[in-house]
């Protein structure tokens, strides 16, 4: 007679030896990457720099998908409800995982419903200003703006995305009063901030370098702990005398939850195949993003501790979704 103990223990061989037929199977179809921005930005081209570097290890065609909307949101919970077998993966970031958690309730919760698979790297945050402002430097524009309070107005991709979060976050440690205007993601913010409708934004650099090299905005400061090399010459806020201002936006993959542990040490390893070659790290870096790899619990332990800070500057500014 099969004891209690016996039987335990045949269902979980049968489960470890179903798991492992399911990593040894996968992929058996064509993998769709989910992007929550719109075709054609930063996000897009690292995800698809990503896609095309992941298919020839994984034996598998993978397609980059748009769902922009709602900070990410859209895309975010699309995954969360996908079949939890590594066919469906979101390229997330930190709204997606850290910031629109912290401000707002969401149909989808960042830890409970996804699997964390690996980083793709981070990006700082730049300070930039439009050139009409003719600040000389950081210190005078700081200057300037804390002698005009409420003259001056800021861009953001929306409420809770890093340039809002980043601009209140500069106006408690400068001490400015600064009027938000928030857009539908940062194509537009930029575009008004170019246009002088409004005239300071934090965008991502690899979002706001592009207008800096053109002349198109002026380069004011990294939000960062350290200069960046695609700007060595524009200072931190820190070093102009703005503490507490480091939001340094980050970038994952993730799987749905109880995606089986092989399938995503599987995708693991083809992602950090991609990221370790030079090219590729050259590509991203061209996008003023730096290449940073991980193990999916370091991954967990980054949403999880990002979660907990947002949540403390979404208190300390008093910011709300509306």
């Amino acid at each position: 007679m099969k004891t209690a103990s016996h039987v335990l223990r045949a269902l979980i061989g049968g489960l470890c030896l179903c798991a492992a037929a399911a990593a040894q199977a996968f992929p058996d179809r064509t993998i769709t990457l989910v992007v929550p921005t719109a075709a054609g930005g930063g996000n897009d081209a690292m995800a698809r720099i990503l896609a095309q570097g992941m298919a020839p290890l994984l034996g598998q065609s993978v397609i980059v998908e748009n769902k922009p909307g709602a900070n990410g949101a859209i895309a975010s919970e699309a995954v969360a409800r996908a079949a939890a077998d590594g066919h469906t993966i979101l390229f997330g970031y930190v709204a997606t995982h850290g910031m629109n958690p912290a401000l707002q309730k969401l149909r989808y919760d960042p830890q409970a419903d996804f699997e964390p698979v690996g980083l793709v790297g981070y990006s700082p945050t730049l300070m930039v200003a439009n050139p009409a402002l003719k600040a000389r430097d950081g210190k005078a524009l700081i200057a300037q703006l804390k002698s005009q309070p409420g003259k001056f107005s800021y861009a953001s991709a929306g409420n809770g995305t890093a340039p809002h979060f980043a601009a209140e976050l500069f106006k408690m440690s400068a001490g400015v009063d600064l009027v938000h205007v928030p857009y539908k993601g940062s194509a537009p913010a930029v575009a008004d901030t170019i246009g002088g409708h409004t005239q300071l934004m934090f965008p991502s650099l690899f979002t706001g370098l592009p207008q800096v090299k053109a002349g198109k905005l002026q380069a004011v400061a990294i939000a960062g702990d350290k200069r960046s090399a695609a700007l060595p010459d524009v200072p931190t806020l820190k070093e102009l005398g703005v503490d507490g201002v480091n939001v340094t936006q980050w970038y994952a993959l993730f799987a749905p939850a109880k995606t089986p542990k092989a399938v995503v040490e599987k995708l693991n390893t083809a992602l950090n195949k991609v990221l370790s070659r030079p090219e590729v790290i050259k590509q991203i870096e061209g996008h003023g993003a730096d290449v940073e790899t991980s193990s999916p619990e370091q991954l967990r332990k980054l949403v999880g501790e990002d979660l907990a800070k947002w949540k403390r500057v979404v208190q300390q500014a008093r910011l709300s979704a509306d």
